[in-house]
């Protein structure tokens, strides 16, 4: 077989995944490395690590980090660095950013790095890519080195044909990156590389990824009103393409269940309590379940977070495994990417264990 026909059929499978036990579509884990009231970086890390074991034992199909700065209760600002802490405590399971945020980067940078990635965990990484900062304004200056903060948006269709480029080592002679190759990359033989999806929240990437035949990941987690306008816009929008005949969108969700519907409760208003405090410019380390519990929320406040548990699956692993499956017939979602926000790593871990039991899926007693 053709090397550039047999490495299509490769990242055609690497991007499709296989539901297993009883879930309609394949489960994947976002881990936004989140780090509590009274715990450390280090702590959240190595949480990170546990939960990919847990997945990768329990059938899950992709464990993704996203690359977020300047939030005390996020530790994900480095997710190549993160990955590859994780591909070396894993095996199987795939691993990549969901995502990283192109206009920060050099595309050079990132194919570097994500090509050192494949080299150290071959055929199992994925790298998801995002237009916007993952932080402020005054942080994404700092980022950039520049105050131009829309150009690096508006770039992104060419800033993502760059790093294509330099993935597939196959500049036109006479460009001026021709004589300039990443590595680890194609340079140094036959390899394969990672498959590239686009993320969004909104139409301009579900769009992009459907002109160019990409997997789209949206971001349900945070900006549910825009999901079915997005994957209809992405389905209406796809061209067949080398890596896929047909669309294929996965969206993030975030969703705990626990022994005790009021326990569930109890934790995703940390959560809750977390995003009130970063949209109204306050961000800090997730709060403790009594700490959010006794917050006294204004009528404003009040309402954004009853808006925002709207679209929280919580409760009993019978009612997470029931609002899951709505979510996914409503979307028609190909897979689904559970992210946990929780103020310990143990509520967390016992999420996926949970959810992992009401699927039936692979390694329950």
């Amino acid at each position: 077989m053709d090397d550039a026909i047999q490495g299509d059929a490769i990242r055609r499978d690497a991007i499709r995944g296989t539901a297993n036990g009883t879930a309609p579509v394949p489960l994947s884990v976002l881990d936004l490395v989140t780090v509590g009231v009274g715990r450390t970086a280090t702590n959240a890390l190595r949480t990170s690590v546990d939960i990919a074991r847990l997945a990768e034992s329990r059938g899950f199909n992709r464990h993704w980090v996203a690359e977020h700065h300047s939030m005390p209760g996020v530790a994900s600002s480095s997710p190549a660095v993160i990955l590859a802490h994780l591909a070396a405590h894993t095996e199987r399971i795939r691993l990549g950013s969901g995502g990283v945020m192109l206009p920060n980067h050099a595309p050079l940078v990132i194919a570097e790095q994500f090509g050192t990635l494949e080299a150290l965990a071959p055929g199992r990484v994925d790298l998801g890519l995002g237009r916007a900062p993952g932080t402020d304004g005054p942080t994404a200056a700092a980022l950039r080195r520049t105050e131009r903060l829309n150009e690096g948006a508006d770039d992104f269709p060419q800033q993502l044909a760059e790093l294509t480029r330099f993935l597939d080592d196959d500049f036109p002679d006479g460009h001026p990156y021709s004589r300039i190759h990443a590595v680890p990359g194609p340079v140094q033989g036959p390899s394969a590389r990672p498959p590239i999806w686009l993320l969004g929240s909104s139409g301009f990437s579900a769009r992009l990824a459907g002109v160019l035949g990409l997997p789209f990941a949206f971001a349900h987690h945070f900006s549910a009103h825009n999901t079915i306008p997005a994957l209809d816009l992405y389905r209406e929008s796809f061209r067949p393409s080398a890596v896929l005949d047909a669309p294929y969108a996965l969206i993030g969700v975030s969703a705990l269940a626990s022994d005790d519907e009021k326990e569930a409760r109890r934790q995703v208003l940390t959560g809750a309590l977390s995003m009130v405090r970063l949209r109204t410019g306050r961000p800090g380390l997730i709060p403790t379940p009594d700490e959010a519990a006794a917050y006294e929320f204004s009528p404003m406040e009040g309402e954004f977070v009853d808006s925002w548990l709207t679209n929280v699956v919580h409760g009993t692993p019978d009612e997470v495994r029931t609002g899951l499956d709505d979510l996914q017939k409503r979307t028609g979602a190909d897979e689904l990417m559970i992210t946990a926000n929780a103020h310990g790593g143990d509520a967390r871990l016992r999420s996926y264990e949970l959810i992992a039991d009401a699927y039936d899926l692979p390694g329950s007693e």
